[in-house]
């Protein structure tokens, strides 16, 4: 398999649906923690209005307490140049400007048409050029919408070669719903790489249809070089009727081994999110997760010790480095 780069979405994708508005010391936790233990980047939060999705409320106060070295390795999602501004000017370099491939969507999210998103974002682009930072093109419902059903890839492609699109350095093609299969992820990030412009491409799933792991995996050797998860699972859009959980990161990370996981690495991973889980009331989705709790000591990545119950604080646990 191809390298590949994963994104921790937790303190983004993964609060959303979420009842419970942890505070912002908590947060700043969970994202030291997760650099901490390797992850490479990370979504710290949204500009989404606070009244709209409540759990996104202080995320520039999550900006603000980061340092310079901490936000380089962090996106925050954008949908306005408006957005933009207020972001960068808390701190963050780095923006994932997204709308959706179908207007139904768009305007249920973001309250305007894809072509008004698509408009506006040159004046995004020039805005985070001038800070010096980078900005994503994330186009979500990329195979399917709530409201329209099927997506076209046509159109998905439409948008990735408008020249309007042509400052954003990464490409995100979501399965907003996680109603696509492999064979679907695998054909449209196929195109994505040969029919646009060149740019990293990120694939964003979810595991709505127990696909997530395998859309991943179909992405990645379809030429992504970057996967999005959510610690056990965590997640869905509250704008997007039978979106859930994301793909859990724990189980990406156990499928693609990248260089920089150990099993105490795991290990730390498992009782963040565990921890955050149980914080919040949420179901642990991750089956990484259940099989690092299982009896088969003689496996290198299962956890030999109790289980970690109410915590989060992964560098607790003897094995991590």
């Amino acid at each position: 398999m191809t390298a590949v780069e994963l994104r921790d979405v937790t303190l983004r994708d993964g609060l959303q649906l979420t009842g419970k508005v942890l505070p912002t010391a908590r947060k700043v936790e969970i994202a030291r923690e997760l650099l901490r233990l390797g992850v490479p980047s990370l979504e710290i939060g949204s500009m989404a209005r606070p009244d709209l999705v409540p759990a996104m409320s202080g995320t520039l106060d999550v900006v603000a307490a980061l340092t310079p070295e901490e936000l380089s390795r962090c996106w925050i999602w954008v949908a306005t140049p408006r957005h933009v501004e207020r972001a960068i000017a808390a701190g963050a370099v780095n923006v994932q400007y997204c709308f959706s491939a179908s207007d139904a969507h768009n305007r249920a999210n973001i309250g305007r048409s894809t072509e008004a998103s698509l408009e506006a974002m040159p004046a995004a682009v020039e805005l985070v050029r001038a800070a010096g930072g980078r900005i994503q093109l994330c186009i979500a419902t990329s195979f399917t919408c709530p409201f329209e059903g099927a997506v076209a890839p046509e159109r998905v492609l439409a948008i990735a070669n408008d020249p309007r699109a042509a400052g954003a350095e990464d490409v995100v093609v979501c399965d907003t719903l996680g109603q696509a299969t492999p064979a679907e992820v695998a054909h449209l990030v196929g195109r994505v790489r040969r029919e646009t412009p060149p740019r990293r491409i990120v694939f964003h799933g979810h595991d709505t249809w127990g696909q997530g792991v395998a859309n991943s995996l179909a992405a990645v050797n379809a030429g992504a070089q970057v996967v999005d998860g959510s610690l056990g699972g965590l997640g869905g859009c509250p704008f997007a009727p039978g979106a859930s959980g994301n793909t859990a990161t724990e189980d990406l990370v156990f499928g693609t081994r990248p260089d920089w996981l150990t099993p105490g690495r795991l290990a730390g991973l498992v009782a963040l999110g565990e921890g955050l889980l149980a914080e919040l009331g949420e179901p642990n989705r991750s089956k990484a997760a259940q099989g690092a709790r299982s009896r088969a000591t003689a496996f290198p990545w299962t956890i030999a010790s109790a289980p970690v119950r109410g915590t989060s604080r992964g560098g607790d646990h003897p094995a991590c480095a």
